[in-house]
């Protein structure tokens, strides 16, 4: 149930996003560091990532802009399935943390 807000103020929160496996190979590293603007969510987010990584285009959201299956997205280590998935909101400080499928044996 988002409603994508838009903060009148202009106001940004800052959020550090961790990324793992093939993931953290697309972005180039562990950790980055974002200004959103305040009143995203997880949605949003993914979304941007998507358009400024292209090795993660197409592998993160699928066509209705939902995580895709097998994805684990954590906002301060809680599952955003969870929560309220992509419609999760984002505050200031927030972490959210990117894992690929894990394949095992």
């Amino acid at each position: 149930m988002s409603d994508a807000r838009a903060d009148p103020d202009g106001e940004t929160i800052a959020l550090e996003l961790r990324f793992f496996a093939n993931f953290r190979e697309a972005v180039g590293q562990k950790s980055i560091e974002r200004e959103f603007e305040a009143g995203s969510s997880v949605g949003d987010v993914l979304a941007a990532l998507e358009s400024e990584f292209a090795d993660l285009a197409g592998d993160v959201l699928d066509e209705s802009g939902g995580i895709k299956p097998q994805l684990s997205v954590l906002k301060n280590g809680r599952e955003v399935v969870h929560i309220e998935g992509t419609d999760t909101d984002l505050a200031d400080g927030d972490t959210l943390s990117v894992f690929p499928p894990v394949a095992g044996g």
